[in-house]
């Protein structure tokens, strides 16, 4: 046995040292994050009356001669026209380049045309309208486009080539006619227009520019006044959430970032010193020329963003953090002789209902939690904090009456309750969707997460992130098992609790108002909103949750191996219930705390937007906070932290596999199954586990992804909603069989992917439809076969427990 007598100790020991931080609380790291980076691409005999990409290449038009870059000689090299009018603008999305040419023989109309064959194959009509300063981006598959017409006014229009046959689209226009159209970009699921609102003839010094938003829901709307007159061409996205702009002040052509989450505007380096007359979008920012009668030199003004390597002392606090992990899972592999599956996969069934608890509430949070909870409530709100409020309900209902049974019935496998209720095909069927579950839908994002967000900001690389994470996790859970993993569980939740309370003082003492200012600028955004009680399964509201608490907690918790196996782990009944109430009792709070912290990043931002980086995505706020703000020391335990929050629940994972494999296949259908194969078979399983979720890893790493935490709640409904109904069905109805339930499954499965093709709900309800459907289709296929044997069914329903 593990001797714990020390853990109080060590854990008010840790306090103490949280605590000591937290009044020290030196002041934020004042380094650059970004530094602007000018290079000169060569010149043009004429000043270009239009810049464009194409495949990544830039391309300029002086007339009708044409000209493209030559990365090798640097320089740039003519090349043939494509038409003989002349080029007003461009447009590229997925490598491909849509120009606007002047139409032959009738001067200021404009066709849009294709640089080289789409590979799309459509290409659009004629525009209806004559434009001057044509202004286009791709938001989604729809190409917009804006400009002036003949007589000044503003023209808004839209074309889809995924529709067959479709035609251009007048939308209403952006308010105030005549403003002149500088430049557009999309971003964040809404199309943005530069516009010129400086007086005709005013200097660069009274110019002002008016950013207009505009989305198929909202319509138009005022984002944001901006200084200066922003170039022609000179919009874009950047990161995930930012745009980039090159304005013309006083001083010169200045390169603005705007963050369209906090609303920051940030001057990003100093003023050029000249103007500039038109610029594109190349690198990480602009291709720009200055006024020019005769030949026209072409500068590259672009955003580097540096890493923020940790300190000696943040790798020391990183390297004793993966030491006591290790040190823990070769203890429990020396002191425990590992003669039984019960040993190895349920520690004896001696663990504390404490320790049992906690590893709950760890293994259920994971990185997803830590990284991507966050990022959510700092890009909206604390709306999916609802679903951790009901959770908590639909716990104590599975303390009071489901976990008293299941225990009772002393599996090691909670798919053995299934081949008790139903038939073996049954356990199998649903043993094996769990496996691919947690290796591929859950596992690899769970080592991925962090390790992107870390490596966006530190010099610790992605490939080198899921590599320490995964080796050492496969060590500490292969040598330890079950033992080794709930206490590593315990440092693991004093590390990322202690963590997040620390973040949230230091945010709130940097703050000038304090809490007060946290709390009243929260409030006046709308970012504390926790309840929308809309009826609309499209959106995270109330009903939702509900509905999804209903189905994966109250009717089919069981259906987690990962959770239940520390459920099992307790001594009896009455502590695997303590055990879940307790549980209850941390989810609320402790997910709080991602909350609070999230809405905390978006007040200190707003304060601070110099402080971001344009360049990287929503998910890598948290992990950029850690790493560029934060003091040396705790930046390194902080992010042992974010490890800490992917290994325990990737451990938890291995083992869970482990143990399915073992006792859900190999001890049911081995001829001469032994305890001391299956454990060896637990092991090897353990490692191999551990490489595939790596593997799978590094491959999701070639794929951006928008949003990690709603990726993840897809995946998890689109595998496991099928089986979970299995549980269902055999707690709560006597009428189910076997047949039934397996025809249910395969049902659910193909009824929830359809869903998923047409996005028919809000990615949080994947899981509960999946649920639904297994349920009424098990339930009716039931009903065509032989009812079960009621005396099979004792003690295994809990109506008639």
């Amino acid at each position: 046995m593990v001797r714990t007598g020390r853990a109080p100790r060590a854990l008010n020991c840790l306090s103490l040292l949280f605590l000591l931080l937290c009044l020290a609380l030196p002041a934020a790291r004042a380094d650059s994050l970004l530094e602007l980076r000018h290079a000169s691409q060569g010149s043009l005999v004429d000043a270009p009356d239009a810049l464009w990409s194409a495949q990544g290449v830039p391309m300029a038009a002086s007339g009708t001669r044409w000209s493209r870059w030559d990365a090798q000689r640097r320089d740039w090299q003519p090349v043939e026209p494509a038409w003989p009018g002349r080029v007003l603008g461009g447009v590229e999305s997925s490598g491909e380049a849509w120009l606007f040419v002047e139409a032959a023989g009738d001067v200021g109309a404009s066709e849009l045309l294709p640089w080289g064959a789409p590979a799309s194959g459509a290409r659009p009509p004629r525009l209806p309208h004559a434009l001057r300063q044509p202004r286009a981006a791709w938001l989604g598959d729809t190409l917009y486009v804006a400009g002036l017409g003949a007589d000044g006014s503003a023209l808004w229009m839209a074309w889809s080539p995924s529709r067959h046959g479709s035609t251009w689209q007048t939308l209403p226009a952006w308010p105030g006619s005549g403003s002149e159209p500088l430049a557009a970009a999309a971003q964040y699921g809404a199309f943005y227009l530069a516009v010129d609102i400086g007086k005709p003839g005013a200097n660069a010094t009274a110019a002002q520019t008016l950013l207009w938003g505009w989305t198929p829901q909202r319509g138009w709307f005022e984002q944001a006044r901006v200084p200066g007159r922003v170039v022609p061409g000179a919009l874009r996205a950047s990161g995930q959430a930012h745009l980039l702009w090159l304005s013309v002040g006083h001083a010169g052509a200045q390169l603005y970032s705007y963050h369209l989450i906090t609303g920051g505007l940030a001057a990003q380096g100093a003023p050029q010193g000249e103007a500039a007359a038109g610029a594109m979008a190349w690198g990480n920012g602009f291709l720009w020329h200055a006024p020019a009668a005769g030949a026209s030199a072409l500068k590259l003004t672009e955003l580097e963003a540096g890493k923020q390597l940790l300190r000696p002392l943040d790798w020391v606090m990183v390297a004793l953090y993966l030491l006591a992990v290790m040190g823990i899972g070769a203890y429990c592999y020396w002191r425990e002789e590992k003669k039984s599956t019960a040993e190895f996969f349920v520690g004896s069934r001696s663990i504390p209902f404490w320790a049992a608890a906690v590893s709950l509430y760890v293994t259920s949070t994971s990185s997803i939690g830590y990284i991507a909870t966050t990022a959510k409530a700092f890009a909206t709100n604390w709306q999916y904090l609802m679903n951790n409020l009901l959770n908590v309900v639909g716990l104590i209902f599975v303390a009071v009456w489901i976990v008293p049974m299941l225990r009772r019935l002393k599996l090691v496998s909670v798919f053995d309750y299934l081949e008790q209720r139903f038939h073996p095909s049954v356990r199998l069927m649903s043993s094996a969707f769990c496996i691919v579950l947690h290796l591929a839908g859950r596992m690899s994002i769970i080592l991925f997460l962090p390790s992107l967000a870390i490596a966006t900001v530190t010099g610790f690389s992605v490939t080198a992130s899921i590599l320490t994470m995964g080796l050492v996790t496969i060590a500490y859970t292969a040598l330890g098992g079950m033992k080794a993993v709930i206490w590593t569980d315990i440092l693991q939740f004093v590390v990322k609790l202690g963590g997040m309370i620390f973040v949230v003082v230091y945010i709130v003492t940097h703050l000038d108002g304090g809490s007060t200012e946290l709390v009243s600028k929260a409030m006046a955004a709308d970012k504390m909103k926790m309840v929308d009680w809309r009826f609309d399964l499209t959106q995270a509201t109330v009903w939702g949750f509900v509905f999804l608490v209903l189905m994966e907690i109250v009717l089919t918790f069981p259906k987690d191996q990962v959770l239940m196996q520390r459920v099992f782990t307790t001594s009896s009944d009455k502590e695997a219930g303590r055990a879940v109430w307790l549980f209850a009792a941390l989810v609320f709070p402790a997910a709080a705390l991602f909350y609070v912290i999230g809405t905390g990043l978006w007040v200190y931002y707003q304060a601070h937007p110099e402080r971001l980086n344009p360049l990287l995505p929503v998910d890598a706020t948290f992990p950029l906070f850690i790493a560029a703000e934060l003091p040396a020391g705790v930046t390194g335990l902080i992010i042992a932290g974010v490890f800490a929050a992917s290994m325990a629940t990737c451990a938890s994972i291995m083992n869970s596999v482990a143990t399915m494999v073992s006792v859900d296949f190999y001890e049911r259908l081995a001829k001469r199954p032994s305890q001391q194969a299956s454990i060896r078979l637990a092991e090897w399983v353990t490692v191999i586990a551990g490489l595939v979720g790596i593997g799978l890893a590094l491959l999701l790493s070639r794929y951006r992804i928008n949003s990690y935490l709603d990726t993840a709640l897809e995946l998890y409904g689109l595998l496991s909603g099928g089986f979970g109904g299995a549980y269902t069905l055999g707690m709560f109805t006597r009428r189910a069989n076997w047949q039934g339930v397996l025809i249910g499954i395969v049902i659910s499965t193909v009824l929830t992917l359809a869903a998923w093709w047409v996005n028919l709900v809000h990615p949080f309800l994947y899981l509960a439809i999946s649920i639904l459907f297994s349920i009424v289709f098990g339930y009716l296929a039931s009903l065509f076969f032989a009812a079960p044997d009621e005396e099979r069914l004792r003690g295994l329903v809990i109506q008639g427990r």
